[in-house]
């Protein structure tokens, strides 16, 4: 997990806001946004539920529109991104995991089906033996013996399994940014560990900028180099991850932390 590049941001958000609502109802899901990511940098997003982790990441994704703001990857204006060829190719540098793995599948594809439709956002057409060479070198990338998987249908495969097809999706496009946006949340703990982990070596191997959103700040700890805590839609502190933890400046970071005890205690400076 390590920073490059740091003179030109591989993404770059500037007071991205999105509203719901309108008059007495209006609802600030994310308010004034702000942030860098470089090449190679894992950064995570930590913040309640309701914080407005997962409308950020959407609108990342430009799965969402913007009500303001900017967002630049590449030194490009995505949201000027309108129609499918842009998007596309914005897709290929961009692309995402989600929580629900379940839900994240269309249940009436098998699994090879899935992973060869996700290469059409590329900008030509692969042979046969190209499809087949990116999608089996996707599941093994993620520890999935392709033999095993790709006849199978969603409904088949375990959460974990399921998870991990997810990334090898993502994978198949070769992107410079995963967005992961809880993928750990639906399973359980040793499976979770095996995810982060892998998430760890993808990141490592490909020098693949990661965007972690979590409501655990042991999984942030565990994988990020920076952290990024959000508050009823606002950005309200961000630094190095063990900066943060060590010394954290805004009351509601301190008030997470005294919510995981063990966590907050390891990450007490020396005679607090």
């Amino acid at each position: 997990m390590t920073t490059q590049n740091r003179q030109s941001p591989l993404l770059e958000v500037r007071n991205l806001s999105r509203t719901f609502g309108a008059g007495d109802h209006i609802v600030r899901a994310v308010d004034n946004v702000s942030f860098d990511l470089y090449k190679g940098e894992v950064v995570a997003i930590v913040g309640e539920s309701g914080s407005g982790k997962s409308t950020l990441a959407r609108l990342l994704l430009r799965l969402l529109d913007t009500t303001s703001g900017e967002i630049r990857v590449q030194g490009k204006d995505v949201l000027s991104y309108h129609n499918h060829g842009d998007l596309k190719k914005y897709w290929q540098v961009v692309q995402g995991a989600f929580q629900d793995s379940f839900a994240a599948f269309n249940q009436f594809y098998s699994i090879r089906r899935t992973l060869a439709k996700s290469l059409n956002v590329l900008d030509r057409t692969l042979t046969n033996k190209e499809v087949q060479e990116r999608i089996e070198n996707s599941l093994l990338e993620v520890g999935l013996e392709p033999s095993d998987i790709l006849k199978k249908w969603p409904h088949q495969l375990s959460g974990g399994q399921l998870q991990r097809v997810m990334i090898a999706r993502a994978l198949t496009v070769e992107p410079e940014l995963l967005i992961a946006d809880e993928p750990t949340s639906m399973l359980d703990a040793s499976l979770r560990v095996t995810v982060l982990n892998l998430l760890l070596a993808l990141q490592k191997r490909h020098n693949m900028s990661i965007i972690f959103i979590t409501h655990d700040l042991g999984q942030a700890n565990y994988v990020s180099d920076r952290l990024l805590v959000m508050y009823k839609g606002e950005l309200v502190e961000q630094g190095p991850t063990a900066e943060v933890l060590n010394n954290p400046q805004h009351e509601y970071t301190r008030r997470l932390l005294a919510d995981v005890p063990r966590l907050h205690r390891a990450h007490e400076p020396v005679g607090v």
